[in-house]
């Protein structure tokens, strides 16, 4: 009896030493795959697993699933899951120094610092969800810094509606001349592609918003390839030292290059940082309902205005502009209108339109890469004259 006891101890027992600030900067990656509120109650907590001088911190919400590897002193090998906001909550209050983690009888893990020690209770990592694992699957290799602005380019497009799930994320459409990115809420669309980075086969898959998000937060900083494994149901980004899988979201992506007009013969130039600045002020007077403004293109003078006939708000600017084509008015919604130039990092825009009720195309004139196109279209507000 006191053999087995032993033995049991011993394969809990798990000991290291990790550096305070190393530990921190992974576990607040991981904490945003967390839910606020589990259904299961082992999903409040890190998976620790530990392997000689290595340890794999693993966060679940059983949709998504990322984990990464720390350094660590260590000997000893196990696996256990330990309280995220617990954890999270006493690693943001240490200077960066040396923290040892033992583990204790009685469910608990004991974490020595310069300060003192703080004991945590902990469970058995064989109750933490297994990551899903993709059987045979296609694989894309993609650069960190591409991947992460084809993902900050798009994702402020995809929808919330919950009816129209397949409108939520983004949809990854990979073939052997380019990789494309589109989102959109059938408001707006932004459509990037790249033609200087290639997939050995087509596929098509749209990505869920929260790892995409999760992604978008550490992608910026890498300089590293990201290889992107894929399935019909699943996604698995590995890079550095963190691995993300996810369930894909299920169902067929609209047929978006059917809403982009082909003929648009009236084509406006505009510094892009003018043209946004005026948008903010001029749209602070327009309805707090249709958060309409005004375009009213003629020659090379640009006016856009807005009226609030609530509140007899009103406001008017003039922006000189190249603009080809017949005079026209057309109505945008400002925010839309807005997130589009501030998602942008040219000097100068192209808007073509062609009447007043189809969509207006958005284009950098500059600063976009070898490869890289970027498309975004906004559709337009009816003016109530």
């Amino acid at each position: 009896m006191g053999y087995i006891c032993k033995t049991i101890l011993e394969k809990n027992y798990m000991k290291f030493i990790v550096s305070s600030s190393q530990l921190l900067k992974q576990l607040q990656v991981l904490g945003g795959v967390i839910n606020s509120n589990n259904t299961l109650p082992i999903l409040d907590n890190f998976l620790f697993e530990i392997s000689e001088n290595e340890l794999k911190v693993s966060a679940s919400d059983l949709e998504t699933t990322m984990s990464s590897i720390v350094a660590v002193e260590s000997d000893s090998s196990g696996a256990i899951a330990v309280s995220a906001r617990l954890l999270l909550d006493t690693l943001k209050t240490f200077p960066d120094q040396p923290l040892t983690f033992k583990t204790e009888g009685k469910n608990t893990i004991e974490i020595s610092s310069d300060q003192g020690k703080y004991d945590m209770a902990y469970f058995s990592g064989d109750e933490f969800p297994k990551a899903v694992s993709l059987p045979s699957p296609s694989k894309t290799v993609v650069p960190a810094n591409i991947l992460g602005t084809a993902i900050s380019k798009t994702i402020f497009a995809a929808g919330n509606d919950d009816l129209r799930p397949v409108m939520s994320g983004v949809f990854f459409q990979f073939s052997s001349q380019s990789l494309t990115f589109v989102a959109t809420d059938a408001h707006k669309l932004v459509k990037y592609s790249r033609t200087d980075v290639t997939a050995d086969q087509t596929a098509e898959f749209i990505m869920p918003k929260k790892p995409l998000n999760l992604l978008k937060g550490i992608l910026n900083g890498s300089e590293s390839d990201v290889s992107i494994e894929y399935n019909d149901s699943n996604a698995k980004f590995t890079f550095d030292n963190v691995v993300l899988i996810c369930r894909l979201i299920d169902g067929k992506y609209p047929n978006y290059e059917a809403v982009i007009p082909k003929e648009n013969p009236n084509k406006l130039t505009v510094d892009r940082a003018s043209f946004l600045n005026s948008v903010r002020r001029v749209s602070i007077f327009s309805s707090k309902t249709t958060h309409q403004i005004r375009l009213k293109m003629a020659g090379t003078e640009l006016n856009i205005s807005a009226e609030d006939l609530d509140f007899s708000n009103k406001a008017d600017e003039r922006l000189s502009c190249d603009y080809q084509g017949d005079d026209m008015h057309i109505g945008f919604n400002s925010r839309f209108l807005s997130e589009m130039l501030n998602n942008l990092n040219s000097n100068e825009v192209l808007i073509e339109m062609s009447l007043p009720n189809r969509a207006g195309i958005l284009t950098p004139i500059d600063g976009t890469d070898d490869g890289e196109q970027v498309t975004m279209l906004v559709m337009p507000v009816m003016l109530n004259n």
